[in-house]
C-alpha cells in the first residue's frame, strides 16, 4: 500500500501517506483552490436562482495553469483553420460554449479539491507517522478529478505538452530548480495512475 492506492473490499480504495506527503498534497490543493477561485456570488449567495443563471467567463483564463485547467472547446492547438473566417467562427463557439459551461466546470473542481482536504484533514495519525487514507468510490472520484487537475497544473508551469517532455524530465539534473515539481508531478502520475487501477471492474 505505501506509496500507490490499492483497492479496499466493497468498493473504495486506500493508501499509506506519510507526514510529509499529506502536507504536499493537502499544499497542492489549496493551492489549486486559490487559483481556480471563489466562483460566482461567493460573497452575496443573496439569490441562488440567478446563480444557476449566471454566465461565465467568454475569452480564455490569461493564466497558462488556468488554460489547461479549462481550455478552448473548438479549438485545437495542432491544427491550422483552413481560413481566418473558420478561426473566427471556432472563436465565437468556443466563447459560447465557455460562457455557459465555465462557472460549473469550475465548481467542479473547487469541490474536488476540498474533498481532498477534507478528507486529509480528517485523517488519524498513526504511531510511527502518516495515516492510511481510505476513500470510498465517490471520494476515489473526487480525488481522481483533482489528482487530474494538479498534474495537468504542475504540467502548466513545466511546460509539459506531450509524452516526449516527460521522458525528458527523468533525465533533469539534480541541481535544476525545477526537479522539486517534476518530482511531485511524477509522484502524482503513479497516485492517479493506482487510483484509476481500484475503480475499475
Amino acid at each position: 500500500m505505501p506509496g500507490h492506492f490499492e483497492p479496499l473490499t466493497g468498493g473504495g480504495a486506500a493508501v499509506a501517506l506519510d507526514d510529509v506527503e499529506i502536507s504536499i498534497i493537502r499544499s497542492l490543493a489549496v493551492q489549486l483552490l486559490e487559483l481556480i477561485g471563489p466562483g460566482p456570488g461567493a460573497e452575496a449567495p443573496e439569490d441562488p436562482l440567478a446563480e444557476l443563471f449566471a454566465e461565465g467567463p467568454s475569452e480564455p483564463p490569461a493564466d497558462p495553469v488556468l488554460r489547461r485547467l479549462f481550455p478552448d472547446a473548438y479549438s485545437d492547438p495542432e491544427e491550422a483553420p483552413a481560413s481566418s473566417a473558420e478561426a473566427e467562427q471556432r472563436r465565437a463557439h468556443s466563447a459560447e460554449f465557455r460562457r455557459y459551461t465555465e462557472n460549473d466546470l469550475r465548481a467542479g473542481k473547487r469541490e474536488n479539491a476540498l474533498g481532498v482536504i477534507r478528507s486529509l484533514d480528517a485523517l488519524a495519525p498513526v504511531d510511527e507517522g502518516g495515516a492510511v487514507l481510505e476513500l470510498t468510490p465517490g471520494e476515489s472520484r473526487q480525488w481522481l478529478g483533482a489528482l487530474n487537475d494538479l498534474r495537468l497544473a504542475i504540467g502548466a508551469r513545466l511546460e509539459i505538452s506531450d509524452e516526449d517532455d516527460t521522458d525528458l524530465l527523468y533525465r533533469l539534473p539534480e541541481e535544476d530548480p525545477r526537479k522539486p515539481m517534476v518530482l511531485a508531478y511524477l509522484w502524482l502520475g503513479g497516485l492517479q495512475e493506482t487510483l484509476v487501477s481500484t475503480l475499475l471492474p
